[in-house]
């Protein structure tokens, strides 16, 4: 089953900017419900379902990115860049895994905010088709790189410990 949307023509190619319009507005408004949907009284703080789903454990987290994939579905029907693309997907990853973690997770997911990253993505690279992509691919390098250096360093961690492990044993 096809979900495309069917266009009238014209001329002008009001009709494709109306619905770029509105899958964008879509975004929007997926990304505020979950993540700034409700205001804490007395706070400029804000949260959205993603949190309050993310308390469910298990399932809670994954459930919430699995709802915020829409944006990155919206963005691949609007022919963003894939660096683009690759850098929202990025962002589900670090609030997923992350978010994860019980308690700090869901607190981490209120700052992150990474359904509202998404639609601000979204909204640049879909009105603006000259969009600079240098920055995306730096967030995306550094992403990749700093995930390298940790695995490393987890690495090297774990062989020191074996080796002050087997030292200790030989004795």
């Amino acid at each position: 089953m096809s979900y495309h949307l069917k266009l009238k023509s014209t001329s002008d190619g009001q009709s494709r900017d109306d619905e770029r319009e509105h899958l964008i507005a879509i975004a929007d408004v997926l990304a505020k419900a979950l993540d700034t949907m409700v205001r804490i009284p007395g706070t400029s703080f804000s949260i959205g379902l993603d949190p309050l789903i993310g308390l469910i454990p298990g399932i809670g987290d994954a459930l919430a990115n699995l709802i915020g994939t829409i944006i990155l579905g919206v963005a691949a029907r609007l022919r963003v860049p894939r660096i683009v693309l690759a850098r929202m997907s990025l962002n589900l990853l670090i609030n997923g895994v992350v978010g994860a973690i019980p308690i700090a997770g869901d607190l981490f997911s209120v700052w992150f905010r990474s359904h509202a990253r998404n639609a601000a993505l979204l909204r640049a690279a879909a009105t603006r088709p000259d969009r600079e992509t240098h920055p995306d691919w730096f967030y995306v390098g550094g992403i990749i790189g700093g995930t390298v250096v940790l695995m490393l360093l987890a690495i090297a961690f774990v062989v020191w410990v074996v080796a002050k492990l087997w030292a200790m044993m030989a004795l």
